[in-house]
């Protein structure tokens, strides 16, 4: 009786594909987004898990993958020292103006639209003076540095790439570095207001509010609409956090995105001082910036802020589709 030898199995070469350079990672390998999940052609290790776990798994994976990137964005973001000092920076201003205005303020009676007598006569009156003030050019830096570091910084530390050899995606990246400075865009407008309001009725007297309508409200009423004018500075720094990532997307040298967003800013501040440059300063974005003061009016003059909300988002539009563009179709090579 002969014996039928086993056939040995010949394994066919793996296909390595095209030999590229090292370290670059094409648009076509990071362009989708792809989850972590078992290989189709390896046999499973161990029981397998019941079905419904894996439906749950895949309905909720790309969520929870998205949060935990954010998370992990979030912590770096406000654990840099960098950013914290920028913070600090921005929260001692209202303080500081504060006390200047308790020291100084019957020398300083007759400042502008007596905004310095409304201060005084009401702490409330300090988050708007707060945010008059750093809106126009040091806000803008702080939302600068945060979101012009956010893609440039990745490659110029070399980490870029290792982003984009996990399965994340890149929409979904470029979509997690904008949220995080949109958050830090919130984070500094409500510190900043909170600063303010707090150093406000601290040193000045508080009750019903007079808006510069001559109408009194409540000081509770008040209070909510400075959580509309939080919003409308945060949405405002959020349109130049998208100018900034687009920024980003054309160079690995963060500072040189940082200082673009900030000379872009700084021309167009001295752009609308120009008075024979009237006809483009509706399609300035820092021309919309202060606008927050329709909330001091009664009724709230919702068409002026509407008209910089809108202004907002197409910015955000436009250059957050030429940051996705740009972004989606380069290889990364750092």
């Amino acid at each position: 009786m002969s014996k039928v030898e086993p056939e040995v199995a010949q394994e066919a070469p793996v296909s390595r594909g095209a030999r590229r350079t090292p370290g670059l990672v094409p648009v076509s390998e990071s362009r989708r987004t792809a989850e972590h999940g078992p290989r189709a052609d390896l046999p499973e290790a161990g029981p397998s898990v019941p079905a419904r776990h894996d439906r749950a798994a895949a309905a909720t994976g790309p969520a929870g993958a998205f949060l935990r990137m954010l998370g992990s964005e979030l912590g770096l973001t406000f654990r840099r020292p960098r950013n914290v000092a920028m913070l600090a920076v921005l929260t001692a201003v209202p303080v500081v103006i504060g006390v200047v205005l308790r020291l100084l303020g019957d020398d300083m009676s007759d400042g502008p639209g007596g905004i310095i007598q409304q201060v005084t006569g009401n702490g409330f009156f300090l988050a708007f003076i707060s945010l008059s003030v750093l809106v126009p050019l040091l806000m803008p830096v702080a939302v600068s540095v945060v979101a012009g570091d956010a893609l440039a910084g990745e490659a110029a530390g070399g980490t870029l790439r290792y982003l984009l050899a996990a399965p994340a995606g890149r929409t979904r990246l470029l979509a997690v570095k904008y949220l995080n400075a949109v958050l830090f865009c919130l984070a500094i407008a409500a510190a900043v207001a909170l600063a303010a309001l707090v150093t406000g009725l601290l040193l000045f007297p508080a009750g019903p509010v007079t808006l510069l309508s001559g109408v009194a409200i409540p000081l509770g009423d008040a209070l909510l609409r400075m959580l509309i004018v939080i919003g409308y500075v945060t949405l405002g720094m959020a349109a130049l956090a998208a100018v900034a990532i687009a920024l980003s997307t054309l160079t690995e040298v963060p500072i040189g995105a940082i200082a673009a967003t900030v000379v872009l800013v700084i021309t167009t501040q001295v752009l609308r001082a120009i008075p024979q440059l009237d006809v483009i300063q509706p399609y300035l974005l820092p021309n919309w910036w202060d606008d927050f003061d329709a909330v001091l009016r009664d009724p709230i003059a919702f068409d002026d802020l509407t008209s910089g909300l809108l202004t907002f988002g197409a910015y955000i539009l436009l250059f957050g589709s030429f940051a996705w563009a740009r972004f989606t179709s380069k290889d990364i090579t750092s």
